[in-house]
């Protein structure tokens, strides 16, 4: 079970056992609550801390936990916000995107699922296959550092800019330093750059289907996302000069590598003509390489960065360490060149201020040490190993849903249901039967040409998971399938 599932359980039964004893009685002892619900102390400290912070529990340092002497206080009694439903929807004269924002594809991969549920929907590394102790160690040796809790200049570390540099440009060195900013990961990466160069209004070209994330920033911003299809081999160049002459777009948004849902590669021929597609049109181009540190082994040599082929400044360029590492090692990169890098700062200082310093700290410190090297290549070999699983698996169990493509990179598969299936409805099945899957249509900003799912195969804790997950889902098809 995992640990976030075992403390809220723990606190539920802790919650209804508080009820047993008088105001200030003493509760069983950390050890006593180990031995009996079979936790580690860990969860049991996070259980209690939780009552704690609900008024149910004291805890004296040195004698243990008990019961508050005084009963909660009653919940407020709620006001009334419906004004706000007014207030919210009003439009100003020439608005013409609408203000509220559907992050729900967002919040699909973010979410806790219920206990018991296997996540086949996060896009997040399990636990298992984090670095957690480099990490932690990272950390400590970080937070020695002298001056490591003071202010950090708002452009990032030096270091941390110039390795960032030297991973973005590649060994030819076309970027310094002094090209990169260190953002909070990269969404805030993604927000910043779309909020910098578009103003509010505008249309934004993206890959149809996209990371609903830059979906969710595009709208965020006030922006109008436009779509441009993708294949096999990326983002198609006809199309794309197409929707620039028609929208007049002056940004364009894309991931080149593995790229999200359809795991699809930027091919050799089409790179540079994308770039002198968006050159052409006074366009720039936003590459966001979320997945360059989730090759798998058995991938060919990864292509160079957009940006690395770019002296131009067409290109500005979003990664991040977290997608490789851990959800809360938010510490990614912003690359560009010219007046753009100056509007991107000044709108990062507005929102952000900077990261904070023990962050790009701990960071500097574990890309320094052997163990991220160990780490990257520990994770190409599990991600290629569960990939292969998966697809033998869906191939095999799932006949119905069709894999056109196999990534090499990445930790997801792009599933294409028979026409006319309803993917809410198998999602739905799913977590029924559970399994949480992510259904296709928060992918497109515009009508889907076909029902998909997406499965991923990194957020799972092993091969028994990924096997029973693909059992589950099986039931599911049978469910809602069966007339399709």
């Amino acid at each position: 079970m995992q640990q976030r599932s075992s403390v809220a359980e723990l606190a539920e039964s802790l919650r209804k056992e508080v009820n047993r004893y008088s105001p200030g009685e003493k509760l069983p002892s950390s050890r006593a609550l180990v031995e009996r619900y079979r936790v580690s102390p860990v969860t049991v400290s996070r259980a209690l801390a939780a009552l704690t912070a609900e008024g149910l529990v004291t805890t004296r340092p040195g004698a243990g936990a008990f019961r508050a002497d005084r009963p909660r206080d009653p919940a407020p009694r709620p006001g009334d916000t419906s004004w706000q439903e007014v207030a919210l929807s009003v439009e100003t004269a020439g608005e013409s995107v609408p203000r509220s924002v559907d992050a729900s594809g967002v919040l699909a991969t973010l979410a806790a699922p219920p206990p018991g549920i296997l996540e086949f929907n996060s896009g997040y590394l399990h636990s298992s296959l984090q670095p957690e102790r480099a990490l932690a160690a990272a950390l400590a040796r970080a937070g020695r550092r002298p001056g490591a809790w003071g202010r950090p200049p708002v452009e990032g570390l030096p270091e941390l800019r110039a390795w960032f540099a030297r991973e973005i440009g590649g060994p030819a060195g076309v970027l310094g330093a002094a090209d990169v900013l260190v953002t909070a990961g990269g969404q805030s990466a993604l927000t910043c750059a779309l909020r910098a160069l578009a103003p509010p209004g505008a249309p934004v070209l993206v890959e149809s289907p996209t990371y609903p994330g830059i979906l969710a920033a595009a709208r965020a911003s006030g922006l109008r996302p436009v779509p441009v299809p993708v294949d096999a081999d990326g983002v198609r160049p006809d199309l794309l000069a197409e929707a620039l002459r028609a929208t007049g777009a002056r940004v364009v948004v894309c991931q080149p590598l593995f790229q999200n849902p359809t795991g699809a590669v930027l091919s050799a021929g089409r790179r540079r003509e994308v770039i002198g597609i968006a050159r052409e049109a006074g366009a720039f181009v936003v590459e966001d390489d979320f997945a360059r540190r989730l090759a798998h082994e058995d991938a060919p040599p990864l292509p160079a960065t957009l940006a690395a082929d770019d002296p131009d400044g067409v290109v500005v360029h979003v990664c991040s360490l977290t997608k490789a590492t851990s959800p809360s090692l938010r510490v990614g990169a912003l690359a560009a060149r010219g007046p753009a890098l100056e509007r991107l700062r000044a709108i990062q200082v507005v929102d952000s201020f900077f990261v904070p310093r023990p962050l790009q700290e701990a960071a500097l410190e574990f890309v320094g040490t052997p163990s991220w090297s160990r780490h990257l290549r520990g994770v190409a070999a599990e991600l290629h190993t569960r990939r292969e699983a998966l697809v033998t698996a869906v191939r095999r169990e799932l006949p119905e849903l069709e894999l056109r493509h196999v990534p090499p990179g990445g930790y997801h598969l792009w599933l294409r249901l028979p026409q006319g299936a309803d993917e809410t409805a198998l999602a739905s099945a799913a977590l029924r039967a559970g399994v949480a899957v992510a259904p296709g249509r928060p992918y497109f900003c515009a009508e889907p040409p076909a029902p998909h799912v997406r499965l991923s195969f990194a957020s799972v804790a092993g091969m028994g998971e990924l096997a029973e997950g693909v059992r589950r889902l099986r039931t599911a098809c049978d469910e809602v399938l069966a007339g399709a």
